[in-house]
């Protein structure tokens, strides 16, 4: 049965209105007519129906046939439209082809006129529908080419494959409307094509294969033919007999060496030649995204391997500056334990490793000597674990193998699950542990802590392992000559309990322990004091308060404790000190009282000395008096290092160290320090330059002679 087509006949005359529908009606049975006596009920009725034709007469009240046509094309101008009219000449019929009605037809008394009536409006309305449709389908094509494009740059973004299957497999189901939309990739190792991606628009057929194998199938028979291929209906098929199809007719287009595009519909023969064509463009444009993707990957892979070999190269470079410098800083040292703490503060105070300690070989088990980097509560953890630390395994068979040994992760290697928490809390994951030999004797285990996973190459196992030979070297050194020349140094342990001491007062006023870090002078009237107290303590209020304070701030905050640095005038405790050429080594206030541990030269009167604390402090009494040795080499370095070095480098020299300057990470900053002694940072920076070049200099002329 055709398609209905619905004419509206507009005549003046309702009872000839109701005539022409009648009978066209009766001619054609796929015509609904429908009636209406002027034009602009025939303008309602257009306006609430939809209407294929108008036929209309000429002659009509208020407004002509050729008016309601004038009227009808600013809305339609393809609309078809006839003019039945009674009154005809030639220049009506040049009017009213110059209006562009679609037919001119002049009534007549015979039924005939109906039949030639009928036929002009269904061929009319015939070529109407057939240019609506081709105009929707240029419209279709052009949206459907329009989201190619932006398929093909969307393919062309897309940085995976698997991202490529998808777009192209969603692109196919939205642009056609189909079954089905899927993609498979080619696994070479396998030899079989993997299910990528896939779309359904209903379960009516087959689940796209997870996996199709050589010779499996239509799509492996395309995929290796590397021809497109059409299946008008799958089902007539050889081989597909007793299996549920992905759809009734497939369109399977091979995507190079990369996999296959397979576009379904549920009908036979459900493609026409524009289908074919979009997803052949669809198929050649997601084949070449897939080139691109691969020669990226292959170009990303390149690259990385690349950046590994100059990662490992610069962690090479970087290393080997640290050995030099390790080996200066070493070369200086005169006892063991200023080789560990070089070693251990170097190590540290560097990117590639988290921190750094010593195992000594002189305990059982081996517990950590020196340290760095690390707070000390992951040193008592090891301790307090004794033989059951996995670093005491590892230290044992370092020294049994006298070769570097490596923990890759931490986090899932054998017996190292306790330490998964304290890995995750202080950021390692690879421990490395390293003999400290030389040719006589095994000194104990360097172990450095660093982040990553499986970033320890040879190159740097073996730059360590040189690293350890040198260091037990130096420590089989310097053993050796602190047994050949050693001199006597004071050490006095002294109680005050003078409520005029600066610490005692501060401990009162605190109502905590207070430690001195260290001391520097500034000359005879003016003393930076570095302080220690609990975390959470608050002193800047003393700046204001205390006329003995000229000058106070914060240095640095851990999580126990934190370290102020004051400006204080000059004291007669300090003066005495001064004048007997003794320095503090410790000093620790508590309940009222300081005990205080001064080294002086071995020559110096200590009862001299005493007396002298008491005249300005009467509660000062001795506690301990011991006789300590040092090398000779050191006290020499020091008295040449002061010959050398001005006051202001000495004394840049000084408050970094006592600051934590050259802790890591870093406690204090060039700028506080600046801010400290009253300098701008650059001429800060010069003076501390200076004093460690001159350091230097005396160390390396020192390791000549």
């Amino acid at each position: 049965m055709s398609e209905p087509i619905t004419v509206l006949v507009v005549d003046n005359e309702p009872d000839y209105a109701e005539l022409a529908g009648t009978m066209l009606e009766r001619e054609r049975a796929e015509i609904d007519a429908l009636v209406a006596t002027d034009a602009t009920e025939a303008l309602e009725v257009r306006a609430t129906r939809d209407v294929d034709c108008i036929v209309s007469d000429y002659e009509m009240p208020e407004m002509t046939g050729l008016e309601l046509l004038e009227r009808v094309r600013e809305q339609e101008p393809e609309l078809p439209f006839v003019l039945f009219t009674g009154r005809g000449s030639e220049e009506l019929a040049s009017e009213a082809i110059a209006a562009g009605v679609t037919q001119y037809l002049q009534k007549d008394s015979g039924t005939e006129q109906y039949a030639l009536l009928a036929n002009q409006i269904t061929n009319a309305v015939s070529q109407y529908r057939a240019e609506t449709e081709l105009r929707r389908s240029e419209r279709r094509y052009k949206r459907t080419l329009t989201t190619l494009h932006e398929t093909t740059r969307e393919l062309m973004r897309a940085e995976t494959k698997g991202e490529i299957y998808r777009v192209a497999t969603d692109t196919a189901a939205k642009i056609l409307d189909v079954q089905v939309a899927a993609a498979y990739a080619f696994e070479p190792e396998n030899g079989v094509l993997e299910h990528a991606a896939s779309t359904r628009s209903s379960p009516a057929f087959g689940e796209p294969d997870v996996t199709i194998g050589r010779n499996d199938g239509l799509v492996w028979d395309v995929f290796s033919a590397g021809e497109s291929t059409y299946y008008e209906d799958v089902l007539r098929e050889d081989g597909v007999e007793g299996t549920q199809p992905l759809s009734r007719s497939e369109l399977i287009v091979p995507l190079g060496t990369h996999g296959a595009l397979v576009v379904g519909s549920g009908t036979v023969d459900g493609f026409d030649e524009t289908m074919t064509e979009l997803v052949h463009i669809l198929g050649a444009n997601t084949e070449a995204a897939l080139d691109r993707a691969e020669r990226e990957q292959l170009l990303r892979e390149h690259d990385r391997t690349l950046s590994r070999q100059n990662e490992e190269l610069t962690r090479l470079n970087h290393l080997n500056e640290i050995v030099r410098e390790i080996n200066h800083g070493i070369a200086q040292t005169t006892t063991r334990n200023e080789i560990e703490t070089t070693v251990c503060d170097r190590l540290a105070d560097t990117d590639r490793y988290r921190f750094a300690w010593v195992a000594s070989n002189d305990t059982e088990p081996p517990e950590p000597t020196n340290w760095a980097g690390v707070d000390a509560a992951y040193v008592d953890r090891i301790r307090d674990d004794g033989d059951d630390a996995p670093e005491s395994l590892l230290v044992r068979e370092t020294l049994d193998t006298e070769q570097v040994r490596v923990v890759e992760n931490v986090l899932e290697t054998d017996g190292w699950g306790c330490r998964r928490t304290e890995a995750l809390t202080y950021g390692y994951q690879t421990v490395l542990a390293v003999p400290l030999v030389d040719d006589e004797r095994r000194y104990g285990v360097l172990l450095i802590h660093a982040d990553g996973v499986d970033t320890i190459g040879d190159g740097e196992r073996e730059v360590l392992a040189e690293l350890g030979e040198t260091i037990g070297h130096a420590m089989r050194s310097v053993e050796r000559t602190r047994a050949m020349h050693t001199d006597g140094t004071l050490e006095l342990e002294l109680a005050c309990r003078d409520s005029r001491l600066l610490t005692n007062r501060l401990s009162d006023r605190l109502g905590e322990p207070v430690s001195i870090a260290g001391v520097v002078e500034r000359g005879a009237d003016e003393t930076l004091v570095f302080v220690s107290v609990p975390a959470g303590t608050e002193l800047v209020a003393l700046e204001s308060e205390w006329a003995s304070v000229e000058r106070l701030s914060v240095l640095s905050e851990r999580d126990d404790e934190t370290l102020f640095e004051l400006t204080v005038t000059s004291t007669p405790f300090l003066d005495a000190l001064r004048t007997y050429d003794a320095r503090v080594q410790t000093a620790t206030a508590r309940g009222g009282t300081t005990t205080v541990t001064l080294e002086a030269p071995h020559q110096v009167d200590a009862r001299s000395l005493i007396e002298s604390l008491r005249e300005g402090f009467p509660g000062t009494e001795l506690e301990a008096r011991r006789e300590t040795t040092s090398t000779q080499s050191a006290r020499r370095l020091d008295a040449r290092l002061e010959e050398r070095l001005t006051d202001k480098q000495f004394q840049a020299l000084q408050t970094a160290y006592y600051s934590g300057f050259f802790e890591w990470p870093r406690e204090s900053t060039g700028e506080d320090l600046a801010d400290t002694l009253g300098v701008s940072p650059p001429t800060y920076h010069y003076h501390l330059r200076a004093a460690e070049r001159k350091l230097a200099t005396l160390t390396f002329d020192e390791h000549s002679n």
